[in-house]
């Protein structure tokens, strides 16, 4: 198989040798432990996916780690977590860096068990699907802001991202561009292993139901997350979507974008956007079995949507940044009640608000960001360049403030 070369690369290995513990999480299947072998190859490795070592690492801790010495690589650590504890301990015998390494694939259940037992010890990282860089060789890793400097920046390894609905329909895990693998093999495989591996032990329900409740949340990536309604569509209780929805976000499967806050925005609605992290499972699980039909389905704007937003997404986690507090989105009748005004993606950044609009058009129209003026209403921050992320095929001002970019500005 081919190595596919990982931009988180240089980050990962300047925290190791600045950190006494490093965590990598990401969802299942995204390259975890390819890429932490590949960039620290001296490192022994137990991993929590064997039920025999975990149980030693349960019942026995100290011969555990007697028998898997530093430096060490600990896969799926979420299993295990109580090793968590004991680990604690020997990071504080010393004052080495870099001498054990942990990944997993439920970043909220980690963060949790990091914050009680290594805080300060430990730094976080995370690692998403293949981004279109990735994929195509572009070795450009800074985080999508329209700022000149970006703009100038990216302008240097600009290539064109051929074949754009293929990528979208195939999805972001490595073993798809490693290895010549049935697309529908692939994800019909990973819907299994995740309901099986994943989540058993977190549901009170039939797997059936269960995978019901997934394809209902993929046909609405990209949209207003509104519990009630999958719930009326799947069978079962608010209560019970809601926690569902909970165990994707903990395992990586999606994301929810919050809404932009402030007191100036009094009829901005609260509510988050769900978003898929992976197209081609958002495609799978809706049936949308090839990029052709894809293309001109009902669904392409919101799949297109969806993947715009996670490559703005990976573009922050490849460069080790935490971009929860920096992407955001607005909807509401703050510019009058004539309907609600939306703004795709507001990117904060140095006190300045970035408005995106994400839209599956090679013509766009100024007329498309008019929701931008919204954001004038917050006084303590400042508008930045708008940008119309789209199809067509150069960067094109719309206006002074106002700029329309092909995707490969990503």
């Amino acid at each position: 198989m081919a190595y596919i070369e990982r931009a988180i690369t240089e980050v990962l290995k300047s925290r190791a040798g600045a950190s006494k513990c490093l965590l990598l999480t990401g969802a299942r299947q995204v390259g975890k432990s390819t890429l932490l072998r590949h960039i620290f190859p001296e490192y022994g490795r137990a991993s929590f996916d064997d039920r025999l070592t975990r149980l030693q690492a349960r019942e026995d801790p100290g011969l555990f780690f007697l028998n898997h010495p530093a430096p060490l690589f600990i896969d799926e650590v979420q299993k295990e977590i109580r090793i968590l504890e004991d680990l604690k301990l020997r990071l504080d015998e010393t004052d080495q860096r870099g001498q054990y390494i942990l990944s997993g694939s439920q970043k909220l259940e980690l963060m949790k068990g990091m914050s009680e037992s290594l805080a300060g010890r430990v730094s976080v990282t995370e690692l998403p699907g293949l981004s279109l860089r990735e994929i195509s060789g572009v070795k450009f890793n800074r985080h999508f802001v329209p700022t000149d400097n970006y703009l100038k920046e990216r302008e240097r390894e600009l290539v064109p991202y051929r074949d754009l609905w293929d990528t979208i329909h195939k999805g972001s895990y490595p073993e798809l561009y490693d290895i010549e693998r049935d697309w529908q093999d692939y994800y019909s495989s990973y819907v299994a292993t995740y309901l099986e591996r994943d989540i058993n032990e977190l549901i009170s329900s039939d797997s059936v139901t269960f995978t019901r409740f997934l394809t209902a949340a993929a046909a609405r990536s990209g949209q207003i997350l509104n519990y009630a309604n999958i719930a009326g569509e799947v069978g079962v209780s608010e209560p019970t979507i809601k926690s569902w929805i909970s165990i994707l976000e903990r395992t990586g499967i999606v994301y929810l974008l919050e809404p932009y806050s402030a007191s100036s925005l009094s009829r901005a609605i609260k509510s988050p956007k769900l978003y898929f992290r992976d197209t081609g499972l958002a495609c799978y699980l809706t049936r949308w079995i090839s990029a052709d039909a894809l293309k001109v389905s009902a669904a392409a704007g919101s799949m297109f949507e969806t993947f715009a937003v996670s490559e703005i997404l990976k573009s922050y986690a490849n460069e080790g940044r935490d971009y929860r507090f920096n992407v955001f989105y607005y909807r509401g009748k703050d510019r009058g009640p004539s309907g609600d005004h939306e703004i795709d993606l507001i990117l904060e950044e140095n006190g300045v608000l970035y408005p995106v609009e994400i839209k599956m058009t090679a013509n766009p129209k100024a007329q498309m960001a008019a929701a931008n003026t919204i954001l004038d209403r917050i006084t303590d921050k400042k508008r930045g360049m708008g940008v119309i992320l789209c199809l067509i095929d150069r960067k094109t001002y719309l206006r002074e403030n106002l700029i329309a970019l092909p995707v490969e500005y990503l």
